[in-house]
């Protein structure tokens, strides 16, 4: 009988045992995740860092700058735009321009809440409570139609210093009259730069074109009109106006 007994214990050893390096030989498997947490679901991802890298960056810049999108970072930016604003073109983005929706109810893939820390964190991180210095910017919604006639007069006074004669570029700074760039931009994206400048490439705000002589709400409108005359009707068109000229061969 003890005999007996020893030969059950020896087998329940033996399958504890062999049950033990199944578990260990299943959790060495290729592929298979080690220890630790579980991997977040995307929406429920709250990291500011993760957030914006994976959905900002590559438009406005790492940290907030140095992008071909408007800089997020840039405090004056911060203090022309609210938060509701902010939320409204992260949500639902800028049609006709490169800026998508990225909200859920407008067809992207982040949550209202993430929306939300995307906004909230920005403006504690690169906000500053003196960035106006006292100065009162021109608003950042027209408070009054522009004149495309008097824009030019305008941009003869506050850009083409930089921009040089009729907007087409020179040394100090490109073209803002290039059809593609003017395609990419909205009206409103032409009046935010207007007034905040591009602080990455050296352009001043509305308070630094002329030292002394900050541009007026209605010279904003006026210079953003004659902008937007200049945008082509087909952006982007590869051929000249009229026919095209056949390529050989019969129909």
């Amino acid at each position: 009988m003890n005999r007996r007994y020893s030969c059950s214990r020896l087998s329940l050893a033996l399958a504890e045992t062999l049950a033990v390096l199944a578990w260990v030989g299943c959790n060495s498997l290729p592929g298979r995740p080690r220890p630790g947490p579980e991997v977040v679901r995307p929406d429920e991802v709250l990291d500011f860092n993760t957030l914006y890298k994976q959905n900002c960056s590559g438009c406005h810049g790492a940290e907030g700058k140095g992008g071909a999108a408007v800089s997020l970072a840039d405090p004056v930016y911060l203090a022309l735009v609210d938060d509701a604003t902010l939320r409204r073109v992260t949500a639902n983005g800028v049609p006709g321009t490169a800026m998508p929706a990225f909200a859920r109810s407008a067809g992207g893939t982040l949550t209202d809440r993430q929306i939300d820390v995307l906004v909230e964190e920005s403006r504690s991180r690169w906000a500053k409570p003196d960035a106006l210095s006292g100065a009162s910017p021109p608003p950042h919604l027209a408070a009054s139609a522009g004149d495309a006639g008097r824009g030019a007069e305008v941009y003869e006074t506050f850009c083409a210093s930089c921009h040089g004669p009729g907007g087409k570029g020179r040394d100090k700074a490109g073209s803002i009259v290039d059809g593609s760039y003017l395609a990419l931009v909205s009206d409103q994206g032409l009046r935010t730069t207007v007034i905040v400048g591009v602080p990455d490439l050296g352009a001043p705000d509305w308070r630094g074109n002329v030292p002394g002589r900050p541009m007026t709400d209605q010279q904003v409108s006026d210079v953003v009109a004659w902008l937007v005359a200049q945008r082509p009707q087909f952006p982007g068109q590869p051929y000249p106006s009229g026919p095209v000229p056949p390529t050989g061969g019969s129909q």
